[in-house]
C-alpha cells in the first residue's frame, strides 16, 4: 500500500491559484479565489487526556459518553464524559491473582461485562456501584459479545450474543431491577446456540454483530481468525423477538452459513462498522484479518449476503504481520485506522491510499487498544499509561479529489456542492472527459456550468462540427446568465436562434428524420415561449423577425408573434392567406379591441355571422361606433338576409348592452327601414315618447320613415316630437283610429284638442260622408258641440240624423247654467263667511302680565318694544330681529335692511327753520303715513311667524350649532 502522506499534506495547505486576466470577446470569464487564510485543521486531530493513572491501564471500553477502564489488578474506573470531573471508582472484590482480559460496553453505556482471564465474567450495571458475578457464564473465556440494539434498555440487554475462545456462540439475557438486584442472579439464562468452525476445528469467535434490515429481517456477522460468517433469516414473527436468536442459528444447523475466508492468519480479527446517524443501521464494514483489510458496503436488500462492493486492501509494505502485526482497526466515513504498537495509520477507503500517519513517542509505551464511540464519532486510544482521543474534522474535506480522478463526478460533486472553486474544477474535469470519449451533449452541460472560457469551448465545439452539443452549450449558458448581463444573452439568444433555423432547415427535407426534425422543431418553441428569454426576445424582436423572414419560416414567424403578443401580424398574416377563421380564433382569443376594428371591415365580407358572435361574445369590451363603418361597408353590398347578421348586432348593442349611443340607434333605425318595417314601429314604440329619454335623432329619424313610406313610424315620431296636427293630418291619410289617438294627446290644450278633433270630424263628413261616424266622433269627444260640426254636412242632409245630437246638447246647456247657479250662491255664503272671520279678528288681543319675559334674552318683556304671538311666546323687538334676520333669504336681509334705513330717516327732525307752516304740516301728515306704512313692512317680515315655532325652526334643524367658519375660533376659546 504506498503512501501519499505527502501529496495529501500539501493539500491541505496550497491554494488555488487565480487565473490571469486577458483580452477576450463575447461572455466575460470570472475566477474562483480559493486562498486559505489560516493552517486548516487535519481530519484527525490528537489530544492527550489529562489524566495520569495510578495503576496501569489494562483495557478501556466507551460508548454513549460513558468510559470504563481497567486499573491494575482490582480497580474499575468509569468517568461520564460529559462529567470528567466526577469519576467513579469500583473495586472488583476479587482476592485471587484473576486478571481483566476483556471489556464490553453496550450501545447505551449501561450495562459493563468483564471477562476474566479464569474464564469467568462480572457484570456492572451503570447505576449501581456493585460487581455481580455470573455464574451461568464461568468456564468460558469471553472473545466477544453481539449487543441487542434493538431491545436493549438501560435494565435489561435484551437476548444477545456471546462468543468464546472455543468457537461456541452463546445467547444470554442479563436483567437488573431494584427489587431482585441483591436475591437473584442478573444472567436469566446462557444457552449455546452455535458454534463456529474452520478447517482445523472450533476457532475462537474474535466479533459478532446483530443487525436488522429492512422488513424486521435479521442478520448476524460473526468473525474468527480467517473467517467471516453470515447468518440471516426471514422476517421475525411478531412478539417473538423477546424469545432470542434460536431460530436463526437453527436454519444453518444442517450446513454452513455464508462466509468468506482468507489463508492469511493474525492470530486473531476485528471488525468495524461505521454507522452514518445514531440509531441508523451500519453502511459499511472493515474488517483486519491476515491478508488485509476487508472493506464493502452493507445492502440490506439483498437476498443472500448483505456484503456488496467488496474489495481487500492490503497492508502498506511497512506492515509486516509476523513483526509488527496491527492491533486494532476503525472505520470512519472515508477511513479506517489500523493501530500498530507504535503508530496509527489512516487508509482512504476510496483508493486504499495511506493519508495520515501519527506516531507516538517511547515514553507512552507501546499502543494497546483502539476503540470509537460510535454515538460522538471520537476515537480513543490507549497505552499502559496514557489515553488519547482523536476528533475526526471534516472529513469529507478532500473526498472530490479522489471522486473526480476515479470519474465518478456525481459523487464528486456531491462533496464539494458547497465549494464552488472545486466544483468548478470537477465540472471541467467532467466535461472535458465525456468530449473525450464523444458524449458531446453531456460534454456541453458540464461545459455551460463551469467558468471556462466561453470563445475556448464554443470553438471546440465547432471544430468538432457538433453542433446540436454546440445548442446545448449555449441554452445551459443562457439560463445561467444573470439579468443584469443583457448583451451576453443577446448574443446568446439571437446566435441560438439562427442554430434552431438552421437545423430545422437541414431537418425539414429529410423525411427520414421526421422525429428528430419534430423533437427540434419543439425545443425551439420551448426556447422561444422560455419566461426568462421574452423580455430579450421583446427588446430584440425586429431582428428575431428578420432571422425568421431570411429563413423563410413563415410557421414560427406567425409562432413568436403570438408569443410576442404581436397578434396584428399574427391576423395580418391569416388574413393575406385567406385563412379568415383562424384571424378571428386569433381575435376571439386574445379579445383586443384595435384588433377587432381593424380587422373586422375584411372578416366581415367572408364569414359575417362568425364575425358577430365573435363581437357578441366580447360584450361591452367593443365599441359598436367604431364597427359601423364596417357594418355600412357591409350592408351596402350585401343582400338582405347577410344584413340581418348587421342587424343582430345593434339589436344586441341596444337591447341587451343598453347602449344609449345615437349613432348606434340611427344606424339601426335605418337597417329597420331598409328590410325590416315591422321591427321599425315596435322599436319606436319601445323607445317610449319622452323625448328627452329617445337615444335616436327624431329629425334623421321622420326624414327617414318618410322616404321609405313608413307613414305609422312617422306619425309615432310626430307625436314624439309633440306636432300633433301634423299627426292628425298624416294618420287620416292612415287609419281614422290613429288620428283620434293622436287627438287625444294634448291633455292641457282644449282648443288644440278641439281643432284636432275637427279635423277629424271634417274628413269623416267631407271624405268619408259617414254621418254615424261624424256623430260618433261628437260621442268620443266631449268639446265638440253639434253646432261645431253641422258647418261641415252639406245643405240636403235632413235634421233626423241630428235629433239625438240636438237634444243631447240642449240638455248639456241646461246642465251647465244650473251649475253656475249653484257656485255663485256657495261664493255669496263664502265672502259672508269671511267678513265674519276679519271682523272676528278686529277684536281679537292678548294678555301681557307684568313679571313676563323675553323668550329670547329672558330679560323682562316691558322694558321695550315687543312682539306677542298667538302660541304664547313673547320676544323683544331687537331680539326677535336678531333671531331673524341671519335665516332670511338674501333679497328679504336687503329688503329688511333698506325699511330700516327708511325707518331711521323719517324719524329724524327737520334741519329746514324757514320753511312754512303748512308744509310742516303736510310733510308730517305724509311723513307719519310712510312711518306707519315701513313698521307694517318690517312686522311682515320679522313677526310673520314666531321663530320657534314656525318653519324657520324646521328649516334650520340640519345647520350646525356652531357655524364651520368659527370653529376654530370657538374651539381655541374653550382650551
Amino acid at each position: 500500500m504506498a503512501s501519499i502522506l505527502d501529496e495529501y499534506e500539501d493539500s491541505l495547505h496550497r491554494s488555488v491559484s487565480v487565473p490571469q486576466s486577458r483580452a477576450t470577446v463575447g461572455i466575460p470569464h470570472s475566477g474562483y479565489v480559493n486562498a486559505r487564510l489560516e493552517k486548516e485543521t487535519p481530519i484527525f486531530n490528537k489530544q492527550r487526556i489529562d489524566f495520569a493513572p495510578p495503576e496501569k491501564i489494562n483495557s478501556l471500553v466507551v460508548s454513549s459518553n460513558q468510559l470504563c477502564m481497567s486499573l491494575g489488578k482490582d480497580t474499575l474506573l468509569r468517568i461520564d464524559l460529559g462529567k470528567p470531573d466526577e469519576p467513579n471508582q469500583v473495586e472488583l472484590g476479587r482476592k485471587d491473582d484473576a486478571k481483566v482480559y476483556k471489556m464490553f460496553l453496550d450501545h447505551t453505556g449501561s450495562h459493563l461485562l468483564i471477562a476474566l482471564n479464569t474464564s469467568e465474567c462480572l457484570y456492572l450495571n451503570r447505576s449501581v456501584q456493585k460487581v455481580r458475578a455470573l455464574s451461568r457464564w464461568k468456564g468460558h473465556l469471553i472473545e466477544s459479545v453481539g449487543w441487542n440494539k434493538f431491545l436493549g434498555s438501560e435494565t435489561n440487554t435484551g437476548p444477545i450474543l456471546v462468543g468464546t475462545s472455543q468457537g461456541q456462540i452463546y445467547e444470554a439475557e442479563i436483567s437488573v431491577s431494584e427489587g431482585s438486584l441483591f436475591s437473584t442472579n442478573p444472567d436469566q439464562y446462557f444457552r449455546q446456540v452455535y458454534t463456529l468452525e474452520e478447517e482445523s476445528g472450533p476457532a475462537p469467535v474474535c466479533c459478532l454483530e446483530i443487525e436488522r434490515g429492512l422488513e424486521g429481517k435479521f442478520f448476524i456477522i460473526a468473525t474468527t481468525r480467517k473467517r467471516l460468517f453470515q447468518f440471516f433469516v426471514g422476517k421475525v414473527p411478531e412478539g417473538t423477538e423477546q424469545q432470542g436468536f434460536s431460530s436463526i442459528f437453527a436454519v444453518h444447523a444442517d450446513h454452513l452459513p455464508s462466509f468468506r475466508e482468507f489463508p492469511a492468519n493474525l492470530g486473531f480479527s476485528e471488525i468495524a462498522f461505521y454507522t452514518p446517524k445514531l440509531r441508523s443501521n451500519p453502511r459499511s464494514f472493515a474488517w483486519m484479518m491476515g491478508n488485509g483489510v476487508l472493506y464493502g458496503t452493507l445492502d440490506y436488500s439483498r437476498p443472500d449476503s448483505i456484503l456488496s462492493d467488496e474489495r481487500v486492501w492490503v497492508y502498506p509494505p511497512d506492515i509486516d504481520i509476523t513483526v509488527n502485526k496491527p492491533i486494532s482497526i476503525v472505520l470512519t466515513q472515508f477511513h479506517f485506522l489500523l493501530l500498530l504498537p507504535d503508530r496509527v495509520k489512516a487508509v482512504c477507503t476510496l483508493n486504499g491510499q495511506v493519508v495520515f500517519q501519527d506516531l507516538f513517542l517511547e515514553k507512552f509505551g507501546l499502543l494497546t487498544r483502539m476503540i470509537k464511540d460510535p454515538t460522538v464519532q471520537q476515537i480513543w486510544i490507549h497505552t499502559e499509561k496514557v489515553v488519547f482521543r482523536y476528533h475526526v474534522q471534516r472529513e469529507s474535506r478532500d473526498v472530490w479529489k479522489m471522486y473526480m480522478n476515479m470519474n465518478k463526478f456525481d459523487l464528486a460533486k456531491e462533496y464539494c456542492k458547497d465549494r464552488p472553486e472545486c466544483l468548478d474544477i470537477v465540472l471541467a474535469k467532467e466535461a472535458e472527459h465525456c468530449f473525450q470519449n464523444k458524449r458531446y451533449l453531456d460534454s456541453a452541460k458540464c461545459y455551460a456550468l463551469t467558468q471556462n472560457y466561453f470563445e475556448e469551448i464554443a470553438l471546440k465545439f465547432i471544430e468538432a462540427k457538433q453542433e446540436e452539443a454546440l445548442m446545448e452549450f449555449l441554452i445551459k449558458k443562457l439560463s445561467n446568465l444573470k439579468p443584469s448581463e443583457k448583451t451576453q444573452t443577446t448574443l446568446l439568444t439571437t446566435w441560438l436562434t439562427e442554430l434552431y433555423l438552421n437545423w430545422l432547415g437541414i431537418l425539414q427535407g429529410d423525411l427520414s428524420q421526421r422525429n428528430l426534425y419534430l423533437d427540434t422543431r419543439e425545443k425551439f418553441r420551448t426556447f422561444l415561449s422560455s419566461p426568462k428569454n421574452k423580455d430579450c426576445l421583446f427588446n430584440n424582436r425586429a431582428s428575431i423577425y428578420e432571422l425568421l423572414a431570411s429563413h423563410g419560416d413563415t410557421e414560427h414567424m406567425v409562432y413568436f408573434a403570438v408569443i410576442m403578443q404581436d397578434y396584428e401580424r399574427v391576423v395580418a398574416h391569416h388574413c393575406q392567406h385567406d385563412e379568415y377563421d383562424e384571424a378571428l380564433n386569433v381575435l376571439s382569443r386574445h379579445r383586443d379591441e384595435k384588433l377587432f376594428y381593424k380587422f373586422s371591415p375584411v372578416l366581415i365580407q367572408h364569414i359575417p355571422k362568425k364575425v358577430v358572435d365573435a363581437w357578441i361574445s366580447m360584450g361591452s369590451r367593443l365599441d359598436a361606433r367604431n364597427l359601423i363603418p364596417a357594418l355600412v361597408n357591409y350592408s351596402q353590398s350585401a343582400s338582405t338576409q347577410q344584413i340581418n347578421e348587421a342587424i343582430r348586432y345593434m339589436e344586441f348593442c341596444v337591447y341587451q348592452l343598453e347602449e344609449t349611443q345615437q349613432a348606434i340607434h340611427n344606424y339601426l333605425l335605418s337597417l329597420y327601414a331598409l328590410c325590416r318595417p315591422d321591427s321599425l314601429l315596435s322599436y319606436l314604440e319601445q323607445a317610449g315618447t319622452n323625448p328627452n329619454r329617445i337615444h335616436y335623432d327624431l329629425k334623421y329619424a321622420l326624414r327617414l320613415c318618410a322616404e321609405h313610406g313608413h307613414h305609422r313610424a312617422c306619425v309615432h315620431i310626430y307625436k314624439v316630437m309633440e306636432l300633433y296636427e301634423e299627426a292628425v293630418d298624416l294618420a287620416l291619410q292612415v287609419d281614422v283610429d290613429l288620428a283620434k289617438s293622436c287627438a287625444d294627446l294634448p291633455e292641457d290644450d282644449e282648443e288644440l284638442r278641439k281643432k284636432l278633433w275637427l279635423k277629424i270630424a271634417r274628413h269623416v263628413v267631407q271624405e268619408e260622408k259617414d254621418v254615424k261616424k261624424a256623430m260618433a266622433c261628437l260621442s268620443s269627444c266631449a268639446l265638440l258641440k253639434i253646432e261645431d260640426v253641422l258647418p261641415f254636412f252639406p245643405d240636403f242632409v235632413t235634421i233626423d240624423h241630428f235629433k239625438e245630437a240636438i237634444c243631447n246638447s240642449l240638455e248639456d246647456y241646461n246642465k251647465h247654467i244650473e251649475e253656475l247657479k249653484r257656485e255663485m250662491e256657495e261664493a255669496t255664503q263664502s265672502a259672508k263667511r269671511i267678513r265674519e272671520d276679519i271682523q272676528e279678528m278686529r277684536n281679537k288681543y292678548g294678555s301681557v302680565e307684568p313679571q313676563e319675559k323675553c323668550a329670547a334674552c329672558d330679560f323682562p318683556l316691558l322694558n321695550r318694544p315687543f312682539y306677542l304671538f298667538l302660541c304664547g311666546h313673547m320676544f323683544h323687538y331687537d331680539c326677535l330681529l336678531q333671531a331673524v334676520f341671519p335665516n332670511l333669504p338674501a333679497y328679504k336681509q336687503a329688503k329688511l335692511e333698506d325699511l330700516q334705513k327708511k325707518l331711521a330717516a323719517t324719524s329724524q327732525p327737520s334741519k329746514s327753520h324757514h320753511r312754512p307752516k303748512d308744509a310742516d304740516t303736510m310733510s308730517l301728515g305724509k311723513g307719519q303715513q310712510s312711518r306707519e306704512q315701513i313698521k307694517a313692512d318690517i312686522d311682515d317680515i320679522v313677526a310673520a311667524e314666531c321663530v320657534y315655532c314656525g318653519e324657520l325652526m324646521i328649516r334650520s334643524i340640519d345647520k350646525p350649532f356652531i357655524d364651520p367658519q368659527k370653529y376654530e375660533e370657538e374651539m381655541q376659546s374653550w382650551l
